[in-house]
């Protein structure tokens, strides 16, 4: 698959994005604000910039969670925590992982402040029509403190990316299940982790692997089969051409000096080893290249 900008600047804030999700901060302020257990911290955190959104509505964002898992934590968490409290604690947050990951004179650095700014720029000049959860995030204030700045802009870029693939996969016909079965028999995540913590019923998955064995997608043996792999190659391709605008408007040499910087903060969440094994970004440990 030829690595585009939008896949190679993806493959560096990805891994800084994910602290919200498995950095023990994350959790901490979950758990300060009163919120019951890891999915409910999960849902509240990263749903907080719609406001106090319905279950519903979370379901069709996030695609590929179950509906009565989300329900279990929507719209209880919103009784402990109002959107703007969850917000304030995951931004603070953030600033404490980064700055104990990163070290606070990294944090504190010049190029650090330099890497917030340009990523707040791309993030600003992302086209977030049709796009629920980047707009959202798009919407939220310029924080004054580089590593708050940092870690919204990336998450900006990060929900756009997203939003973007959720209507690739719409378009090609592939449901959540069926999509999370293709990513699993490519690799990249391991599929009863999937499974699992996405709370879908065996007999669920079992249909939407029928399905894609039916397609000609998946053969007998669980992998994928040319008419498979051409699938997720199309979607790929499909999500970093969606997920190209802010780059293209950040320029290309700007944009690479972007991805300069996050290289070392990438291998620095990489190397603490925060990501679990088999997890579901797609983006496990050692798998984006070394910095150009």
């Amino acid at each position: 698959m030829t690595d585009t900008r939008a896949r190679a600047l993806w493959e560096r804030y990805e891994p800084v994005h994910d602290l919200v999700y498995f950095a023990p901060e994350a959790r901490r302020a979950a758990d300060g604000l009163g919120l019951r257990g890891f999915w409910m911290g999960y849902f509240a955190l990263r749903a907080a910039p719609l406001g106090a959104a319905h279950p519903a509505v979370v379901t069709s964002c996030f695609y590929v969670f179950h509906p009565s898992r989300v329900a279990r934590a929507l719209p209880d968490a919103w009784a402990y925590a109002a959107p703007a409290d969850a917000l304030a604690a995951r931004r603070e947050a953030m600033e404490a992982a980064m700055t104990r990951l990163f070290g606070a004179d990294t944090v504190g650095s010049a190029a650090f402040a330099e890497a917030a700014d340009l990523a707040w720029e791309a993030a600003a000049a992302a086209d977030t029509t049709g796009r629920v959860l980047a707009a959202a995030n798009q919407a939220l204030e310029r924080p004054d403190r580089p590593a708050a700045r940092l870690w919204q802009g990336l998450t900006t870029l990060r929900e756009h990316r997203g939003d973007s693939h959720v209507a690739v996969l719409v378009s090609l016909g592939l449901g959540p299940v069926e999509a999370m079965v293709l990513k699993a028999a490519a690799g990249e995540s391991d599929g009863a982790f999937l499974r699992e913590t996405r709370k879908w019923p065996e007999a669920d998955w079992a249909a939407a692997e029928a399905r894609l064995r039916a397609d000609g997608r998946l053969g007998a043996d669980g992998s994928l089969t040319a008419a498979g792999l051409a699938v997720r190659a199309e979607a790929e391709a499909l999500t970093d051409a969606a997920a190209e605008g802010p780059w293209t408007a950040l320029g290309g040499e700007r944009s690479e000096r972007l991805a300069t910087l996050l290289e070392p903060l990438a291998r620095a969440v990489e190397e603490a080893e925060l990501l679990p094994p088999g997890n579901p970004v797609g983006l496990t440990r050692g798998s984006y290249p070394a910095g150009r």
